[in-house]
């Protein structure tokens, strides 16, 4: 098991040291060699890491890995790849202790973007960038992860704890190349349409790693002072499509089918989308503008949480309850995911007209599909439920001994769980992780993985190693 997770783990490894490399030269660009050391000692240690986590475990690029192993390795990720991010952080002139240094990491690795950084405007530019790379190589990850445990380039309703046997390292490469290559065209694509609408070169680069990884580091303090023109929020509002919908969406609208029945998860996604903008528009229009509501709904959806400068007091709820919601099954969005929602309730419906018409005969089947929900998938996605409640008065709880009020402490609980920054649509903008202690540093830290692999992943590992 663990030469396999040292395998996959050193290929991942070396994108490190890529960027790595590309931030010392970020570094003679902005004329910034305050923090350039710092970038020279994460090439070496991951170049070193990759290299030999490659060279020797290479033979096992061919032996089958089980779904256990796979999940293993998945999860230790999202603790082994944040270590070397976090040494920039570290080893940087900004005194930021190792704790902080983690937990700035992590945020970025899983795509939250809780910040321990009170005025990111001193931050250089090149550890601006450094942000902004640890969000899109968390987003990369955590798609190459998706497939890795269901083996399917086209995911839609299947839960990712399928139990598949699967395929070895070596047979999956091509599918890793083609996310690699789809996911890198998208932010292409974002961040194109963000410099046309007149944003600078450098932010729009950090932000189009941000919207395409579903994350919530920006390269200044408040968004308002980026997205100043109408059409630069109208764009930006758009772009945040890109990670709410499947990263195959555009590719299998294009290349391979344009049925409605082979991307009935991205209909159902469009249907909601519109669905609640409407509604609110109807009632709240008057109050905040289309272009308000437009922005805060897309940016909850697709779990990136950024905020304008609009206090959206009387619409926070609905917000947390979108960014609950999340996005396709297959992207860089985190929540329960829509999908397993509307077959939760398809089939709970079933259930209760079931008990008023006993001889009734109804199939397990979605609107616009032809595919039967398992009864094994429909009790996963109820146990998904469970635990993501269960997590929530836990990490509320622990949150409590901060001497944060209730609301609040379950608002950043949500925000934690579904990796979606706190800013002004959620009335949490004014909170800083930067002085809250160590262990509810951890506890934030603990959680925003478990947004990313869900708890069920952890307790299958932990079944697995002590109850056989």
């Amino acid at each position: 098991m663990f030469r396999s997770t040292f395998l996959y783990l050193g290929i991942f490894t070396l994108f490190i040291s890529i960027f790595s490399l590309l931030n010392i030269l970020f570094c003679y660009y902005f004329d910034t060699s305050l923090n350039i050391h710092v970038y020279f000692v994460s090439l070496l240690v991951s170049l070193f890491l990759g290299v030999t986590f490659i060279f020797f475990n290479k033979k096992f690029l061919n032996v089958k890995v089980n779904f256990f192993e796979k999940l293993f390795i998945v999860i230790s990720g999202f603790f082994y790849f944040p270590l070397l991010i976090s040494l920039p952080y570290y080893l940087s002139i900004y005194d930021i202790s190792f704790i902080n240094s983690y937990f700035e990491a992590i945020s970025g690795f899983t795509s939250t973007g809780f910040t321990i950084f009170e005025n990111v405007k001193k931050i250089d530019e090149p550890l601006l960038i450094w942000r902004s790379i640890s969000q899109w190589l968390g987003g990369l990850y955590l798609l190459c992860s998706l497939f890795l445990l269901t083996e399917s380039p086209k995911i839609k309703i299947k839960n990712i704890y399928t139990n598949y046997e699967g395929l070895n390292l070596s047979e999956i490469k091509n599918q890793y190349t083609k996310v690699l290559l789809i996911y890198f065209l998208l932010t292409v694509l974002v961040f194109i349409l963000l410099t046309y609408s007149g944003i600078r070169l450098f932010e729009g680069f950090n932000l189009s790693m941000t919207i395409t990884s579903a994350g919530g580091f920006i390269p200044t303090n408040f968004l308002s002072e980026i997205l100043r023109l109408e059409n630069q929020k109208l764009i930006f509002s758009f772009s945040m499509l890109i990670p709410f919908f499947n990263l195959y969406l555009i590719y299998n609208m294009i290349f391979v089918d344009k049925s409605v029945a082979n991307n009935k998860e991205d209909l159902y996604l469009l249907i909601l989308l519109l669905f609640i903008l409407i509604t609110t528009y109807i009632f709240f229009s008057n109050i905040f503008g289309f272009s308000s509501i437009l922005f805060a709904v897309l940016s909850s959806l697709s779990n990136i949480g950024l905020g304008l400068d609009n206090q959206f007091s009387n619409l926070s709820f609905l917000f947390l309850i979108l960014t609950i919601i999340g996005g396709s099954s297959f992207s860089t969005s985190s929540g329960l995911k829509f999908i397993k929602l509307y077959t939760l309730f398809k089939f709970s419906l079933k259930e209760i007209y079931l008990l008023v018409k006993p001889l009734y005969v109804s199939g397990n089947r979605l609107f616009l599909s032809k595919n039967k929900i398992k009864d094994e998938e429909i009790n996963i996605y109820f146990l998904s439920i469970v635990f993501f409640i269960s997590s929530l008065f836990i990490l509320s709880g622990i949150l409590s001994f901060e001497q944060i009020n209730f609301k609040d402490s379950l608002t950043l609980s949500i925000l934690t769980i579904t990796n979606t920054v706190n800013s002004n649509n959620y009335n949490l903008s004014e909170f800083y992780f930067l002085d809250i202690n160590i262990f509810s540093k951890i506890s934030l830290m603990f959680f925003m993985i478990i947004g990313r692999v869900e708890l069920l992943g952890f307790l299958i590992l932990i079944k697995k190693f002590f109850f056989k």
